[in-house]
């Protein structure tokens, strides 16, 4: 079934003008949800809003928002403030810059969205999306909607434009945040480490090929329990030795791999590297005799 539009808008490409319909690029599965049941008489559980203070329960129309400027402190807004502080929707998708597409770390993708023209203006929309794809660059625009502004990128794809809608960089953690403590990577590990990527590598991405098997696992055991039978435990799985060595590690990874080309693949890292071994130095008693020898004239 085709998608229906989601929303619409003007793109502002110089002075030509490009109306659109957004359509949502993902249709993401739902996870299995489980409803929260009085285990007495299986009824459904309510949520209810509780005033901390007084344990008195509050009603929807007793709500105001809050913003909490020091600990336990609030500033609050009616309905009307905080309307009047959102972000007025506008249908324009104002471009501002265009940028290399592989210049955007995938890190600030946010939501995607197709982009389809509306009627009459097809030529202006694959004019847009052919020349971004022949300069290999992607427009970045704002856009102003459910009260607030995104920043969005457009890209051509299949001869169309996708809307990806960007995370602010204040939004994004710095990845320096991350812990990692220091270590030292070897030649040979590494070498080793690049002969796994090549053997388990493929040319382009099929999602195709991959599922969610916890969803699907949790769905046959629903309909186990729906036709009345009982769900057993698995049995546990018999954990793995682990290995410490960790250039025995990469060459037990690698002789996983089909006959021949993990045996191949490893001779070939471990040849490199003997290769740039450097030779021993001869004993110092054979030197020394060398040195003692008389030299013939």
């Amino acid at each position: 079934m085709s998608p229906r539009p989601v929303g619409s808008g003007t793109i502002s490409f110089g002075l030509v003008s490009i109306p659109v319909q957004l359509y949502p690029a993902t249709q993401p599965r739902a996870g299995v949800s489980f409803n929260l049941l009085h285990a007495k008489d299986g009824s459904r559980l309510k949520q209810q809003y509780v005033c901390a203070r007084d344990g008195e329960k509050v009603e929807r129309d007793q709500m105001v928002k809050g913003y909490e400027f020091e600990k336990d402190r609030y500033v609050t807004f009616t309905a009307e403030e905080m309307k009047a502080l959102e972000e007025t929707a506008s249908p324009a998708i104002e471009i501002v810059e265009f940028v290399p597409a592989e210049k955007v770390d995938a890190v600030y993708y946010d939501r995607p969205y197709y982009l389809a023209p509306e009627k009459g203006a097809a030529k202006a929309y694959r004019l847009l999306a052919e020349a971004l794809a022949r300069s290999g660059r992607a427009a970045l625009a704002r856009q102003a909607a459910r009260g607030k502004q995104y920043l969005v990128l457009l890209r051509p794809q299949g001869g169309r434009l996708l809307m990806q809608q960007l995370l602010y960089a204040d939004e994004v953690r710095p990845v320096a945040e991350v812990p990692v403590d220091e270590a030292e990577v070897k030649e040979p590990e590494v070498q080793l480490a690049l002969k796994l990527v090549e053997q388990t590598s493929a040319d382009s991405f099929h999602p195709e090929n991959y599922e969610d098997s916890v969803r699907k696992r949790l769905l046959e055991a629903v309909e186990r329990k729906v036709a009345g039978q009982e769900i057993q435990a698995a049995p546990a799985e018999t954990p793995v030795a682990q290995v410490i060595d960790l250039m025995e590690a990469l060459k037990q990874s690698l002789a996983g791999a089909p006959a021949g080309k993990a045996a191949e693949a490893r001779s070939e890292a471990e040849s490199e590297a003997a290769d740039r071994t450097p030779p021993k130095r001869a004993p110092r008693e054979a030197a020394t005799k060398r040195a003692k020898a008389p030299s013939k004239k």
